[in-house]
């Protein structure tokens, strides 16, 4: 692997700015935060459904990294209301299992398209 290489997949949306859905570099996989938008930018209603497309983001961009669930090892989860720990902690449970990564979970003001969840993680390449 080169020192850095952009990640990109067909996967999960575009980029909306300008950033990469994914940097690897020097054995680790940085995935910029992920909104809980489909391919085509429809945002499903609700924290569950929301949780649920933000993390499939997530891993569709590790696929793109040849990583997975099981290669994290740092996570940032943005919520809109932290009332909604509970239901989003849950779904993140599924999607982790026993590879329970280090994490952060912070309440914001608004987030971009005014989501209720974002997700950003760090990964152990596949080859680093």
């Amino acid at each position: 692997m080169s020192p850095r290489q952009i990640i990109a997949t067909e996967a999960a949306p575009k980029a909306a700015g300008p950033y990469s859905q994914a940097i690897a570099g020097n054995g680790l996989v940085f995935v910029s935060g992920q909104l809980p938008m489909d391919l085509y930018g429809a945002v499903p209603d609700g924290i569950e459904a929301q949780t649920r497309q933000s993390l499939a983001n997530v891993v569709a961009v590790l696929k793109a990294a040849g990583a997975g669930p099981e290669s994290v090892v740092k996570t940032t989860v943005f919520l809109k209301d932290m009332n909604d720990f509970a239901t989003m902690n849950g779904i993140y449970a599924e999607t982790f299992g026993q590879s329970l990564p280090a994490r952060s979970t912070i309440e914001v003001a608004r987030l971009p398209r005014d989501v209720l969840v974002e997700i950003e993680c760090i990964a152990l390449a596949a080859n680093g």
